[in-house]
């Protein structure tokens, strides 16, 4: 699987990236329909760092299931090419028009714990997301939309309010710092 052989050749940032990345191999391996909603447990998604083309700004979404100030992105649900994925996710869940990778390649790579909530009247539980982010780029002055069944807000932040705007503790440490940082490498 072409997907396997891009994670294979992932360097990972961390120690978080050198872990989650054996375990989403291990996943992809062993587990059956991971790309779709079928299985319970563990669902591959991709998610956008969106950032503007001088790269000081990032894309968020005020997420409603977390509450919180948010990357873009989604579920696979039976694509395999997660580079599409998260471009599909960014301009459903922002309204941005012009989208496109700043690098082909996987930006980053986390397994993510979603807590049971309830999505369209209906009870989700407790799951894993296999996560891939890809490091994207749109222009600050495409018009940004909510998609209402999924956020309540789009706004652009700096880097460091990007961190701030995030009240999941865990995610603006270890995940979005980790962006930024890697960001601040290119």
């Amino acid at each position: 699987m072409k997907l396997i052989e891009e994670i294979e050749a992932y360097q990972p940032f961390n120690e978080q990236e050198v872990r989650d990345k054996e375990q989403i191999l291990n996943c992809l391996r062993t587990m059956p329909d991971l790309f779709t909603r079928e299985n319970t447990l563990v669902h591959m998604t991709a998610s956008g760092w969106v950032v503007n083309p001088t790269r000081d700004k990032v894309l968020m979404a005020y997420h409603n299931v977390y509450r919180s100030w948010s990357w873009l992105g989604g579920h696979a649900d039976g694509e395999k090419d997660l580079l599409q994925v998260a471009m599909r996710e960014v301009r459903e869940e922002s309204g941005v028009k012009h989208v496109k990778p700043v690098i082909e390649g996987i930006y980053s790579l986390e397994s993510l714990p979603v807590y049971g909530h309830v999505k369209r009247g209906n009870y989700v539980s407790t799951h894993i997301h296999l996560n891939l982010t890809y490091l994207l780029e749109a222009e600050e002055d495409d018009q940004l939309t909510i998609k209402p069944d999924e956020n309540s807000g789009v706004a652009w932040f700096t880097l460091e309010d990007a961190l701030k705007a995030s009240s999941e503790p865990w995610m603006s440490e270890w995940i979005y710092r980790k962006l930024n940082e890697k960001l601040k490498m290119r």
